[in-house]
């Protein structure tokens, strides 16, 4: 297939129905990353913060009508532009679909939605030893925000810090 041939390709939101591959593809994601062991997610639990609480929104891409890959977004605040960002939490595509522009093409749909919802900003996190997505990333002009430093409270550390009010 040509890089530029997108025939067949396609990129909807999920529904309910796409709980199946969307757990399918964050374990897919974390083999990848060789965190399988901290999945806890499963479809109820997905079923109630996605459809539910809608707590994030997730698009399916498609390749002749079968589920090829996904990205889970959901949005964030800047308090300096006084206006809501979009998070992208993950993106995946098996890897037998991968280089032949799908990627991109999620990106772009990501940033017409962040576009339309007047959102300021598109950003996510990369591992510093994931140099493909890298690369991928330079060629977007994404800029990497090398000045700061992610930090993250556990669930067990957040209740830990709840309960020590004093």
């Amino acid at each position: 297939m040509n890089k530029k041939d997108l025939t067949g390709f396609s990129i909807r939101f999920a529904t309910d129905k796409d709980l199946d591959n969307i757990l399918f593809f964050i374990k897919e994601l974390a083999k990848h990353e060789n965190l399988l062991n901290e999945v806890v997610a499963t479809k109820e639990i997905l079923y109630n913060s996605l459809f539910v609480l809608k707590s994030a929104e997730v698009i399916i891409a498609e390749y002749d009508n079968v589920a090829i890959g996904f990205a889970l977004f959901f949005p964030n605040f800047s308090t300096f532009t006084g206006k809501a960002g979009l998070y992208l939490e993950d993106l995946y595509i098996v890897p037998q679909q991968r280089g032949k522009g799908y990627g991109k093409v999620m990106f772009s749909y990501l940033a017409e939605i962040a576009k339309d919802r007047d959102y300021q900003r598109l950003e996510w996190w990369c591992l510093n030893d994931n140099k493909s997505s890298i690369e991928f990333y330079k060629q977007l002009n994404a800029e990497a925000m090398n000045d700061w430093t992610v930090f993250r409270l556990s669930t067990k550390t957040i209740r830990e810090l709840a309960n020590n009010k004093k």
